[in-house]
C-alpha cells in the first residue's frame, strides 16, 4: 500500500520532469500557504530577471579600458533574507560561505558579491560593507561572495577591482532590467577553454500559483556552453516561448566546436561559473541549501563539462518569501520544494545561455555570435 507522503513525493518528482506539470496536488498547495490549483504553464517574469524576485536588486561596474577588463556586480537585499550556499567547483575562490550553512547561526544577509580578480575580489567585498555603512547604517554587514579569475586578460595582472568598485556597485543597485554580457563581474570572463566570450545573465520564471524564481549568473568556464553536435547552445533548449525568438542553427560551415576541456599546455585552475538563485517563497536555509544544490544540475545542462577540478562552481540562493518557510523536515512541503529547485535549475540553464549570447567581442576573445554568426543574424536582442 503507498502512503499518501509517497504518493505526493512522486508526483513532485513528475513534475520536476515535466516542466508543465504545474498540479503539486492539495496537499502541497495548503502547505505552501496557498488553495487553488493550476495547470497553467510557466512564464519569463516581466523582466525575464533576478530582479523579478521581490526584494533583489543588482548593481554592476566594469572597465574594458586597457589595462583593465574585469568588474564586478552585487546583489543587494535590503530586507536582509536567508541566503544559502552550494559549492561544486574543485578551485572555488569565495568568502563568508560558512555563516550559510544551516548549523549555524544565519541572521540574514545584506548583500551578495560576484567577482572578477579572483581571490583580490575581497576587497569588493569590502567596499560594498563600507556602502551599507555608509549609507544605511549596518553596523556590521554580511556580504558573502565568490570571486572568478580574470587576472591578466585585460593586459596587467595588476589591473583587478579594489573596494571602491564594490561601494560604486551598490550605488548602482536598481530593481530594474539587470545589463547582460560583457559587464559587471562578467567582463573579463571566458568559457570553453578561454575560446569563447563569456558573461553576466539572468532568467526568471513565474509559476503558475504565482512563485517567482529568478537566477543570475556569470559565466567563466571552463567546459563549454555549445552543443558538440550542431553548435547550439545548450540551455538555450529550455527556453519558454519566444524567449529565444531568431536564434538559429549554426551553418554547417561555420559549426567547429569549441573545446570544452584545456589544451595542452593550458592554464589550469583559471576558470568559475559563480551564479545566484532567488524565489519569492519562503524557504527555511536547508530547504535554500537544497535548493541551490539543485541549481547545480542547471550548469551541467548548459556547461559541459561542469564542476570540474579547474572550475570553482558556487551557487548563492535567496529566499525573499514573508509567509511561513517551506522545509526539508515537512513531508507535505516536498511537492513545493521539488517544483521550486527544477525551477531554479532550468531557469540557471536559461541564464547562462543569455551570458552567452549578450556577450559582446573585446580585444581577441570572440563572442558567440561572432563565432557563429549565422545564429545570431534574426535573434531578437532585449537588452535594456
Amino acid at each position: 500500500m503507498v502512503s499518501a507522503n509517497t504518493r505526493l513525493l512522486a508526483m513532485g518528482s513528475v513534475c520536476a520532469v515535466a516542466a508543465s506539470c504545474l498540479v503539486l496536488g492539495a496537499e502541497a498547495s495548503q502547505a505552501a500557504g496557498r488553495t487553488r490549483t493550476t495547470t497553467a504553464a510557466p512564464v519569463p517574469g516581466p523582466l525575464n530577471a533576478i530582479t523579478d524576485v521581490p526584494g533583489i536588486r543588482v548593481g554592476q561596474v566594469q572597465s574594458t579600458r586597457p589595462p583593465y577588463l574585469t568588474g564586478s556586480t552585487v546583489v543587494h537585499m535590503p530586507d536582509k533574507p536567508i541566503v544559502g550556499v552550494d559549492v561544486r567547483g574543485g578551485s572555488p575562490g569565495t568568502w563568508t560561505t560558512d555563516t550559510l550553512d544551516p548549523v549555524n547561526a544565519n541572521p540574514g544577509v545584506d548583500a551578495l558579491v560576484l567577482t572578477g580578480g579572483s581571490d583580490w575580489g575581497l576587497d569588493v567585498g569590502v567596499g560594498a560593507m563600507h556602502w551599507l555603512e555608509d549609507r544605511k547604517g549596518v553596523s556590521l554587514p554580511i556580504v558573502p561572495g565568490a570571486v572568478i579569475y580574470d587576472i591578466g586578460r585585460g593586459g596587467s595582472d595588476r589591473a583587478r577591482p579594489t573596494a571602491s568598485w564594490g561601494y560604486r556597485a551598490m550605488e548602482a543597485a536598481e530593481d530594474g532590467p539587470v545589463r547582460q554580457g560583457t559587464v559587471g563581474a562578467g567582463t573579463g570572463a571566458l568559457a570553453a577553454a578561454s575560446t569563447l566570450k563569456g558573461g553576466v545573465g539572468t532568467a526568471s520564471v513565474t509559476l503558475a500559483d504565482g512563485t517567482v524564481v529568478g537566477a543570475l549568473v556569470v559565466v567563466n568556464a571552463l567546459g563549454s556552453p555549445v552543443d558538440p553536435r550542431d553548435c547550439t547552445l545548450l540551455g538555450a533548449a529550455l527556453g519558454i516561448g519566444d524567449e529565444f525568438a531568431g536564434l538559429r542553427r549554426p551553418s554547417r560551415a561555420e559549426c567547429r566546436p569549441v573545446p570544452g576541456t584545456p589544451q595542452a599546455g593550458a592554464d589550469r585552475g583559471r576558470n568559475t561559473t559563480i551564479a545566484v538563485v532567488a524565489t519569492s517563497a519562503g524557504m527555511d536555509n536547508a530547504a535554500l541549501t537544497r535548493m541551490a544544490a539543485a541549481a547545480q544540475d542547471g550548469l551541467a545542462r548548459a556547461i559541459n563539462p561542469s564542476h570540474t577540478l579547474s572550475d570553482g562552481d558556487t551557487i548563492f540562493s535567496v529566499s525573499t518569501g514573508t509567509g511561513r518557510r517551506l522545509s526539508n523536515d515537512e513531508p507535505d512541503d516536498t511537492g513545493a520544494l521539488t517544483l521550486i529547485g527544477s525551477a531554479a535549475a532550468d531557469t540557471l540553464s536559461r541564464a547562462v545561455a543569455h551570458a552567452v549570447l549578450e556577450a559582446t567581442s573585446v580585444r581577441q576573445y570572440k563572442s558567440y555570435c561572432d563565432t557563429y554568426p549565422s545564429a545570431c543574424t534574426h535573434l531578437r536582442r532585449k537588452q535594456p
